[in-house]
Protein backbone atom coordinates (compact mmCIF):
# COMPACT_ATOMS: atom_id res chain seq x y z
CA UNK A 1 0.00 0.00 0.00
CA UNK A 2 1.32 3.14 -0.98
CA UNK A 3 1.88 5.71 1.98
CA UNK A 4 -0.30 8.65 2.09
CA UNK A 5 -0.37 11.91 3.82
CA UNK A 6 -2.98 14.63 3.89
CA UNK A 7 -2.15 17.70 3.70
CA UNK A 8 -4.54 20.77 4.84
CA UNK A 9 -3.18 25.03 4.62
CA UNK A 10 -4.81 27.39 5.12
CA UNK A 11 -4.33 31.06 3.53
CA UNK A 12 -5.44 34.30 3.92
CA UNK A 13 -7.16 35.11 1.68
CA UNK A 14 -11.01 34.13 0.60
CA UNK A 15 -12.08 36.75 -1.67
CA UNK A 16 -9.82 37.32 -4.83
CA UNK A 17 -10.85 34.23 -6.96
CA UNK A 18 -7.93 35.01 -8.73
CA UNK A 19 -5.24 35.01 -5.97
CA UNK A 20 -6.98 31.45 -4.30
CA UNK A 21 -6.40 30.16 -8.32
CA UNK A 22 -3.08 30.88 -8.50
CA UNK A 23 -2.53 28.90 -4.70
CA UNK A 24 -4.15 26.35 -6.33
CA UNK A 25 -2.75 25.88 -9.37
CA UNK A 26 0.55 25.95 -7.60
CA UNK A 27 -0.23 22.61 -5.77
CA UNK A 28 -1.85 20.95 -8.86
CA UNK A 29 1.55 21.73 -10.45
CA UNK A 30 2.45 18.05 -8.33
CA UNK A 31 1.31 14.91 -8.57
CA UNK A 32 -1.17 15.10 -5.67
CA UNK A 33 -5.17 14.78 -5.31
CA UNK A 34 -7.23 17.74 -4.73
CA UNK A 35 -9.86 16.87 -2.24
CA UNK A 36 -11.22 20.26 -1.36
CA UNK A 37 -11.34 23.98 -1.92
CA UNK A 38 -13.39 26.09 0.46
CA UNK A 39 -13.15 29.52 1.08
CA UNK A 40 -14.87 32.15 3.13
CA UNK A 41 -15.53 36.00 2.45
CA UNK A 42 -16.31 36.49 5.75
CA UNK A 43 -13.55 34.90 7.07
CA UNK A 44 -11.52 35.69 4.75
CA UNK A 45 -9.56 32.74 4.46
CA UNK A 46 -9.25 29.49 2.23
CA UNK A 47 -9.03 25.77 3.07
CA UNK A 48 -7.27 23.65 0.98
CA UNK A 49 -6.77 20.16 1.38
CA UNK A 50 -4.62 17.60 -0.81
CA UNK A 51 -3.11 14.16 -0.72
CA UNK A 52 -0.70 12.08 -2.10
CA UNK A 53 2.47 10.63 -1.39
CA UNK A 54 5.10 12.06 0.98
CA UNK A 55 7.63 14.08 -1.75
CA UNK A 56 4.81 14.93 -3.38
CA UNK A 57 3.01 16.58 -0.89
CA UNK A 58 5.74 18.29 0.38
CA UNK A 59 6.80 20.37 -2.80
CA UNK A 60 3.11 21.02 -3.21
CA UNK A 61 2.94 22.43 0.13
CA UNK A 62 6.00 24.34 -0.44
CA UNK A 63 4.72 25.84 -3.97
CA UNK A 64 1.48 27.05 -2.11
CA UNK A 65 3.29 28.72 0.54
CA UNK A 66 5.77 30.71 -1.90
CA UNK A 67 2.71 31.05 -4.41
CA UNK A 68 0.78 32.53 -1.08
CA UNK A 69 3.75 34.58 -0.08
CA UNK A 70 4.21 36.75 -3.62
CA UNK A 71 0.10 36.96 -3.83
CA UNK A 72 -1.13 38.02 -0.28
CA UNK A 73 -0.11 41.28 1.43
CA UNK A 74 -1.35 40.30 5.11
CA UNK A 75 -1.23 44.34 6.05
CA UNK A 76 -4.07 44.63 3.86
CA UNK A 77 -5.91 41.53 5.29
CA UNK A 78 -8.96 41.58 7.38
CA UNK A 79 -11.01 38.47 8.50
CA UNK A 80 -13.14 37.01 11.00
CA UNK A 81 -10.83 33.94 11.42
CA UNK A 82 -7.75 34.21 13.50
CA UNK A 83 -4.87 34.73 11.38
CA UNK A 84 -1.11 35.23 11.87
CA UNK A 85 0.71 34.74 7.99
CA UNK A 86 -0.48 34.23 4.72
CA UNK A 87 0.01 30.28 4.76
CA UNK A 88 -1.32 30.68 7.97
CA UNK A 89 -1.06 26.84 9.24
CA UNK A 90 0.05 24.00 7.25
CA UNK A 91 -0.09 20.87 9.04
CA UNK A 92 0.67 17.01 7.51
CA UNK A 93 -1.77 14.46 8.74
CA UNK A 94 -1.37 10.50 8.13
CA UNK A 95 -3.61 8.38 6.63
CA UNK A 96 -1.55 5.46 5.21
CA UNK A 97 1.65 6.18 7.25
CA UNK A 98 3.29 7.32 10.73
CA UNK A 99 2.93 10.28 12.61
CA UNK A 100 6.58 10.76 12.91
CA UNK A 101 6.93 10.64 9.15
CA UNK A 102 4.53 13.65 9.07
CA UNK A 103 6.36 15.60 11.48
CA UNK A 104 9.81 14.92 9.77
CA UNK A 105 8.26 16.63 6.67
CA UNK A 106 7.02 19.34 9.00
CA UNK A 107 10.64 19.83 10.16
CA UNK A 108 11.91 19.20 6.81
CA UNK A 109 9.27 21.59 4.95
CA UNK A 110 9.50 24.55 7.96
CA UNK A 111 13.40 24.37 7.31
CA UNK A 112 13.23 25.14 4.16
CA UNK A 113 10.28 28.01 3.76
CA UNK A 114 12.74 30.24 6.66
CA UNK A 115 15.94 29.72 4.21
CA UNK A 116 14.28 29.58 1.03
CA UNK A 117 11.64 32.17 1.53
CA UNK A 118 12.41 34.09 4.55
CA UNK A 119 9.43 33.28 6.09
CA UNK A 120 9.68 32.92 10.18
CA UNK A 121 8.40 29.62 10.73
CA UNK A 122 6.79 27.89 13.97
CA UNK A 123 6.44 24.28 14.27
CA UNK A 124 3.05 23.06 16.49
CA UNK A 125 1.42 19.97 17.08
CA UNK A 126 3.31 16.68 17.01
CA UNK A 127 6.34 18.69 15.72
CA UNK A 128 6.31 21.12 18.09
CA UNK A 129 10.09 21.17 19.72
CA UNK A 130 8.63 22.95 22.86
CA UNK A 131 5.35 22.24 24.63
CA UNK A 132 4.49 25.76 24.78
CA UNK A 133 4.30 25.54 21.04
CA UNK A 134 1.81 22.29 20.74
CA UNK A 135 -1.32 24.69 20.62
CA UNK A 136 -2.29 26.57 17.26
CA UNK A 137 -3.90 29.20 19.52
CA UNK A 138 -0.64 29.75 21.90
CA UNK A 139 1.05 30.89 18.61
CA UNK A 140 -1.88 32.67 17.16
CA UNK A 141 -2.18 34.76 20.14
CA UNK A 142 -2.04 38.32 19.73
CA UNK A 143 -2.71 37.40 15.81
CA UNK A 144 -1.10 39.52 12.87
CA UNK A 145 -1.44 42.54 14.16
CA UNK A 146 0.66 41.80 17.97
CA UNK A 147 3.06 39.68 15.75
CA UNK A 148 6.21 42.68 15.51
CA UNK A 149 5.87 42.94 19.39
CA UNK A 150 5.56 38.79 19.83
CA UNK A 151 8.75 38.13 17.36
CA UNK A 152 10.99 40.71 19.47
CA UNK A 153 10.60 38.65 22.75
CA UNK A 154 13.29 35.72 23.26
CA UNK A 155 10.77 33.00 24.01
CA UNK A 156 9.08 33.72 20.72
CA UNK A 157 12.34 33.24 18.79
CA UNK A 158 10.56 31.32 15.37
CA UNK A 159 11.94 27.73 15.13
CA UNK A 160 13.19 28.89 11.62
CA UNK A 161 14.19 31.29 9.48
CA UNK A 162 14.10 35.17 10.29
CA UNK A 163 13.64 36.88 13.37
CA UNK A 164 12.77 39.81 11.75
CA UNK A 165 8.93 40.94 11.62
CA UNK A 166 7.60 40.46 7.92
CA UNK A 167 4.71 42.80 7.21
CA UNK A 168 3.16 40.71 4.10
CA UNK A 169 3.72 37.36 4.64
CA UNK A 170 3.61 37.44 8.58
CA UNK A 171 4.36 33.85 9.70
CA UNK A 172 3.99 30.16 8.99
CA UNK A 173 2.67 27.50 11.35
CA UNK A 174 4.02 24.32 9.83
CA UNK A 175 3.27 21.02 12.02
CA UNK A 176 1.74 17.64 12.15
CA UNK A 177 -1.68 16.55 13.54
CA UNK A 178 -4.19 13.85 13.91
CA UNK A 179 -7.32 14.35 11.78
CA UNK A 180 -8.96 17.57 12.33
CA UNK A 181 -12.77 18.07 11.62
CA UNK A 182 -13.67 21.90 10.80
CA UNK A 183 -17.45 22.53 12.26
CA UNK A 184 -19.22 25.45 11.49
CA UNK A 185 -22.72 25.73 12.88
CA UNK A 186 -25.13 28.97 12.01
CA UNK A 187 -27.87 29.92 14.13
CA UNK A 188 -30.89 31.34 13.11
CA UNK A 189 -29.63 35.18 14.79
CA UNK A 190 -27.55 38.03 13.50
CA UNK A 191 -26.49 38.31 17.73
CA UNK A 192 -22.83 37.26 17.64
CA UNK A 193 -22.82 37.57 21.20
CA UNK A 194 -24.98 34.74 21.54
CA UNK A 195 -22.48 32.29 19.53
CA UNK A 196 -19.43 33.88 21.63
CA UNK A 197 -21.86 32.27 24.70
CA UNK A 198 -22.18 29.02 23.19
CA UNK A 199 -18.62 28.73 21.86
CA UNK A 200 -17.47 29.79 25.46
CA UNK A 201 -19.85 26.98 27.29
CA UNK A 202 -18.56 24.05 24.83
CA UNK A 203 -14.72 24.59 24.11
CA UNK A 204 -12.39 22.86 26.30
CA UNK A 205 -10.03 25.62 26.98
CA UNK A 206 -13.68 26.79 28.31
CA UNK A 207 -13.99 31.01 29.56
CA UNK A 208 -12.55 33.02 32.76
CA UNK A 209 -15.63 33.35 35.26
CA UNK A 210 -14.80 35.86 38.36
CA UNK A 211 -10.74 35.27 38.01
CA UNK A 212 -10.79 31.47 37.36
CA UNK A 213 -11.00 29.30 34.19
CA UNK A 214 -13.74 27.43 33.58
CA UNK A 215 -13.70 24.42 31.39
CA UNK A 216 -15.72 24.09 28.53
CA UNK A 217 -18.35 20.54 28.21
CA UNK A 218 -16.66 19.08 25.24
CA UNK A 219 -13.18 17.79 25.17
CA UNK A 220 -10.42 18.23 22.32
CA UNK A 221 -12.78 21.14 20.75
CA UNK A 222 -11.74 24.43 20.21
CA UNK A 223 -14.60 27.01 18.93
CA UNK A 224 -15.31 30.50 18.49
CA UNK A 225 -18.08 32.65 17.67
CA UNK A 226 -18.06 35.04 14.98
CA UNK A 227 -20.90 37.14 12.42
CA UNK A 228 -20.95 36.12 9.16
CA UNK A 229 -22.47 39.32 6.98
CA UNK A 230 -22.63 37.53 3.81
CA UNK A 231 -25.95 35.24 5.99
CA UNK A 232 -26.23 38.00 8.51
CA UNK A 233 -25.75 35.43 11.09
CA UNK A 234 -24.14 34.57 14.25
CA UNK A 235 -22.08 31.17 13.84
CA UNK A 236 -20.06 28.93 15.88
CA UNK A 237 -17.29 27.62 14.57
CA UNK A 238 -15.40 24.87 15.88
CA UNK A 239 -12.48 22.22 15.24
CA UNK A 240 -12.98 18.79 16.64
CA UNK A 241 -9.37 17.86 17.38
CA UNK A 242 -9.91 14.29 18.16
CA UNK A 243 -13.51 13.04 16.19
CA UNK A 244 -13.21 9.90 18.34
CA UNK A 245 -13.38 11.52 21.57
CA UNK A 246 -16.15 14.25 20.40
CA UNK A 247 -17.41 13.73 17.21
CA UNK A 248 -19.77 15.98 14.94
CA UNK A 249 -22.88 14.36 17.15
CA UNK A 250 -21.94 15.60 20.40
CA UNK A 251 -20.52 18.97 18.90
CA UNK A 252 -23.96 19.32 17.10
CA UNK A 253 -26.21 18.16 19.88
CA UNK A 254 -24.29 20.90 22.37
CA UNK A 255 -24.50 23.47 20.56
CA UNK A 256 -28.32 22.64 20.06
CA UNK A 257 -28.82 22.45 23.36
CA UNK A 258 -27.05 25.61 24.13
CA UNK A 259 -28.63 27.69 21.72
CA UNK A 260 -32.48 26.66 22.75
CA UNK A 261 -31.19 27.48 25.93
CA UNK A 262 -30.51 31.04 25.02
CA UNK A 263 -33.82 31.05 22.78
CA UNK A 264 -32.40 30.53 19.14
CA UNK A 265 -32.20 27.30 16.91
CA UNK A 266 -29.27 26.20 14.17
CA UNK A 267 -30.27 26.80 10.82
CA UNK A 268 -27.61 24.61 8.95
CA UNK A 269 -23.95 23.57 9.09
CA UNK A 270 -21.10 23.07 7.10
CA UNK A 271 -17.74 20.73 7.25
CA UNK A 272 -14.74 22.78 5.95
CA UNK A 273 -12.66 20.80 4.15
CA UNK A 274 -12.80 17.01 4.23
CA UNK A 275 -13.96 14.69 6.48
CA UNK A 276 -13.26 10.78 7.60
CA UNK A 277 -16.34 8.36 6.73
CA UNK A 278 -15.73 6.65 10.03
CA UNK A 279 -16.82 10.49 11.42
CA UNK A 280 -20.01 10.76 9.63
CA UNK A 281 -21.01 6.75 10.38
CA UNK A 282 -20.88 7.38 13.69
CA UNK A 283 -22.49 10.09 13.68
CA UNK A 284 -25.57 8.24 12.19
CA UNK A 285 -24.86 5.80 14.16
CA UNK A 286 -25.85 7.72 17.03
CA UNK A 287 -28.84 9.65 15.49
CA UNK A 288 -29.71 5.95 14.67
CA UNK A 289 -29.80 4.57 18.04
CA UNK A 290 -31.55 7.39 19.58
CA UNK A 291 -34.50 7.63 17.22
CA UNK A 292 -34.64 4.57 15.96
CA UNK A 293 -32.28 1.54 17.35
CA UNK A 294 -32.24 -0.36 14.37
CA UNK A 295 -29.26 -1.04 12.40
CA UNK A 296 -28.25 0.25 8.83
CA UNK A 297 -25.59 0.30 6.19
CA UNK A 298 -22.58 2.44 6.02
CA UNK A 299 -24.17 4.50 3.28
CA UNK A 300 -27.58 4.96 4.84
CA UNK A 301 -25.95 5.95 8.13
CA UNK A 302 -23.64 8.82 6.54
CA UNK A 303 -27.05 9.92 4.52
CA UNK A 304 -28.82 10.02 7.53
CA UNK A 305 -25.74 12.34 9.77
CA UNK A 306 -25.77 14.49 6.68
CA UNK A 307 -29.44 14.52 6.93
CA UNK A 308 -29.24 15.05 11.29
CA UNK A 309 -26.45 17.56 11.10
CA UNK A 310 -28.26 20.26 8.46
CA UNK A 311 -25.56 19.69 6.01
CA UNK A 312 -28.13 18.79 3.00
CA UNK A 313 -27.96 22.88 3.38
CA UNK A 314 -24.38 23.41 1.97
CA UNK A 315 -23.92 20.26 0.00
CA UNK A 316 -27.03 19.11 -1.20
CA UNK A 317 -27.54 15.10 -1.58
CA UNK A 318 -23.77 15.25 -2.73
CA UNK A 319 -21.96 14.07 0.40
CA UNK A 320 -19.24 12.10 -1.37
CA UNK A 321 -18.06 15.29 -1.96
CA UNK A 322 -16.26 15.72 1.81
CA UNK A 323 -15.45 12.41 2.49
CA UNK A 324 -12.18 11.97 2.26
CA UNK A 325 -11.87 7.40 1.22
CA UNK A 326 -14.57 8.60 -1.47
CA UNK A 327 -12.58 11.08 -2.86
CA UNK A 328 -9.49 9.38 -2.91
CA UNK A 329 -10.61 6.14 -4.24
CA UNK A 330 -9.69 4.16 -0.45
Amino acid sequence: MKKIVECVPNFSEGKDQEKITKIINSIQMRNVKLCGVASDPAHNRTVVTFAGEPDEVKEAAFGAIKTAAEVIDMSLHVGQHPRIGATDVCPFVPISTSMQECVQIARELGERVGRELEIPVFLYGEAAVTEERKLLSSIRKGEYEGLNAKLALPEWKPDYGPTRFNPTSGVSVIGARPFLVAFNINLNTGDVIVSKKIAAKIRESGTMIEGKRVPGTLKTVQALGVFIKERNCAQVTMNLNNYNITGLYEAFEEVQREAKRLGYEIMDAEIIGVVPKAALVEAGRRWTKKDFGRELSEVSLIEMAVKELKLRESYGADFRSIVLEYILGV
